[in-house]
C-alpha cells in the first residue's frame, strides 16, 4: 500500500498561513501541519485546530528566525534542550495534548548539535521525528531557491510528475507550505505560498492519488499502521 502525509509547515506564523493550511486541509489533500508555539498567531492556529478533527498537528521546532540565523546557541547543550522542552510544554499547553509528530523550522535538527536533544524527546514521547521515522520525507515541493522564485516547480503539473517518481511503497511524507500573502509576517517565501495552495487544492491533483490508490493519512494515523498503541496523551 502506498501511504501519502502531506504536512504544511509554519503554522501559527500568521494569521494568513493558518487560513491557508486550514483551506488546503478542507478544500485540498493538506492532512498535516506542524505548530510554532512562540509566534504571534499560535493561539489562533490552536483554536483553527480544533475545528478540524481530521488535521494531524505536530510541533515545529524553532531554533532559527526567518533569515536562518540560530536564536540559540547550538554549543550550549543544556540551554537547546531546555529551549526544546519548553516548546514540548507549550505546545501542549495550547493545544491540549501532545504533537502527532515532530520536525523543525528550516530542519535545524538535521545540526548534530540538536539532533540528539530532538531524538530524546521523540524517543520519550513516542513521537515520529522528520526523517527518523518509517516516513520517508521528500522535500521538494518548494518554490525557491538561490533567492529566486521559482513557480513552476509548485505547479500542478509539477507535483503530479513529483508523486508519480516519488510515491511509493510504504509511506512518505510530503512538505509543503501553503498560506495567504499576510503584511503582518515577513518573510523570504511569501507568493509560493500561494501558489502552494493553489495546487494542493486542485482537483486534479485528489483524482491522481485516487487513480494511483495512493491514500492520504496524517501523522495520527502512524500508530494503528505501523502497529504501536497510541500514547494516552495523544488525543
Amino acid at each position: 500500500m502506498t501511504y501519502l502525509i502531506v504536512n504544511g509547515d509554519d503554522f501559527g506564523a500568521s494569521r494568513g498561513i493558518n487560513r491557508g493550511i486550514v483551506r488546503a486541509h478542507r478544500d485540498g489533500i493538506l492532512t498535516s501541519t506542524s505548530l510554532m508555539v512562540d509566534m504571534p498567531a499560535s493561539e489562533a492556529a490552536a483554536e483553527l485546530g480544533r475545528t478540524c478533527p481530521g488535521l494531524s498537528v505536530g510541533l515545529h521546532a524553532a531554533f532559527t528566525d526567518e533569515s536562518e540565523r540560530p536564536v540559540i546557541d547550538y554549543q550550549d547543550a543544556g540551554a537547546c534542550r531546555a529551549h526544546l522542552a519548553r516548546q514540548f510544554a507549550r505546545f501542549r499547553e495550547l493545544v491540549g495534548r501532545a504533537p502527532t509528530h515532530l520536525d523543525s523550522h528550516h530542519n535545524a535538527h538535521r545540526d548534530p548539535r540538536l539532533l540528539p536533544h530532538f531524538l530524546e524527546l521523540s524517543r520519550r514521547h513516542g513521537l515520529p521525528l522528520r526523517e527518523h521515522s518509517p516516513v520517508r520525507y521528500f522535500s521538494q515541493f518548494y518554490g525557491q531557491w538561490d533567492g529566486q522564485t521559482h513557480l513552476e516547480q509548485v505547479s500542478v503539473e509539477n507535483l503530479l510528475h513529483m508523486l508519480a517518481v516519488e510515491a511509493s511503497a510504504g509511506m512518505t511524507e510530503l512538505s509543503c507550505h501553503p498560506g495567504y500573502v499576510d503584511p503582518e509576517f515577513s518573510s523570504l517565501y511569501s507568493v509560493e505560498r500561494e501558489a502552494e495552495l493553489r495546487t494542493l487544492c486542485h482537483p486534479g491533483v485528489r483524482r491522481f492519488l485516487d487513480e494511483r490508490d495512493i491514500r492520504l493519512i496524517g501523522f495520527g494515523d502512524l500508530p494503528a499502521l505501523i502497529g504501536i498503541p497510541a500514547r494516552p496523551d495523544a488525543h
